[in-house]
């Protein structure tokens, strides 16, 4: 559906320009849910930006199926259509039928604070020659997509967070299109406002098979919704794939700082600074990950029998990620170091990823 290759995008003069998204290449499938997670200042946003053009690439080539690709090169932008034929210059027509197949929402909502949510929704509308009869007739529709026709003639000020993002929404997809973005589009929520905005994405992937590109820097946002996820680091994308595969086996050092604070695993880390009481002796300190080929399986005790040696369980999480289970374990081994190792080659022989923390 959208193919990013060799994407670059710098701020600011040569000499001490600050590049934002550096080297970045993608493939988001039709129907997808991808998710760019990173910390604030990683880029993902800017990337965002930039798949619209509202921010235009210093260099590199985005291809939307059905549209065609831009290719940016030495500050100038070449546009080809899907069907083929020779580059040509970017023109604000082409940006415009670019724009019209994707919608995009914001953490700030972006309401007209003056205007109904009437008003707010239709607002794309009044510009493509629609009716009254027809603007009202969709604006209705849309209302009834995101549960809010009875707020119909309110204005944003009388509206939850939750309803404002709702409203924004409906205004995202008032011009029927194929692709959703949403930057941090739940992080000005609460929990249960979050909970809510997130099924209704959920929802209108799976009725409108819409394709969403989700910003967040909340690892529990693409755990609920996200079949893929690129991690991004100081502008470059530093590990993608299946949410399963990135949770189950991070790769990348802030994959892992990710991962961990969704799970409480990372608590390990604190425990250690402060010299915990119940990490003292001369264990082995280990990390498990059970995936969905053995978390149904009773290790722990079996292989404390079958070797001899004590595993305390000090912190633990179980999870549904796209409908199999993904489990962690932080253990602490203790007894003879040979009955140890035997212990862990074990639990490695039998599909568990095993890593050892720290010896005592």
């Amino acid at each position: 559906m959208i193919e990013i290759q060799g994407l670059y995008k710098s701020f600011g003069a040569a000499a001490g320009a600050v590049r934002a998204v550096e080297d970045v290449s993608l493939d988001i499938c039709e129907g997808d849910v991808f998710g760019i997670v990173g910390y604030s200042g990683a880029g993902k946003s800017t990337l965002v930006r930039c798949i619209n053009f509202l921010e235009r690439p210093d260099a590199g080539t985005i291809r939307v199926k059905g549209f065609g690709a831009i290719r940016c090169e030495k500050g100038r932008a070449f546009y080809r259509p899907d069907a083929g034929g020779s580059w040509q210059a970017l023109t604000e027509k082409h940006l415009k039928l670019l724009r019209q197949d994707m919608g995009m929402i914001f953490q700030h909502f972006n309401l007209l604070d003056r205007s109904t949510v009437f008003e707010n929704v239709a607002y794309p509308l009044r510009y493509r020659g629609m009716t009254r009869g027809e603007i009202r007739s969709r604006v209705l529709e849309l209302l009834d997509l995101v549960d809010l026709r009875e707020k119909i003639n309110a204005y944003p000020s009388e509206l939850s967070g939750g309803q404002k993002q709702r409203v924004a929404i409906a205004r995202a997809l008032a011009n029927n299109p194929r692709i959703l973005l949403s930057d941090e589009a739940t992080s000005a929520l609460d929990p249960d406002a979050t909970e809510s905005i997130l099924r209704l994405l959920k929802e209108l992937n799976r009725k409108l098979n819409l394709t969403i590109v989700l910003i967040t820097h909340e690892m529990a946002v693409v755990k609920a919704i996200c079949s893929k996820v690129a991690v991004m680091e100081q502008g470059r994308v530093v590990e993608q794939g299946s949410v399963y595969r990135v949770f189950s086996e991070p790769q990348a050092a802030i994959t892992r700082k990710f991962v961990d604070s969704s799970s409480g695993l990372g608590r390990i880390d604190k425990l250690i600074a402060e010299h915990a009481p119940v990490l003292s002796g001369s264990g082995t300190l280990i990390r498990l990950t059970y995936n969905k080929d053995c978390v149904g399986e009773a290790l722990i005790s079996e292989v404390s029998r079958r070797y001899g040696v004590n595993m305390n369980i000090l912190l633990g999480s179980l999870e549904l990620l796209q409908g199999s289970p993904l489990g962690g374990l932080i253990v602490l081994v203790e007894g003879d170091m040979e009955a140890r190792r035997s212990a862990i080659a074990c639990l490695c022989e039998h599909n568990v990823i095993v890593e050892v923390i720290e010896h005592g």
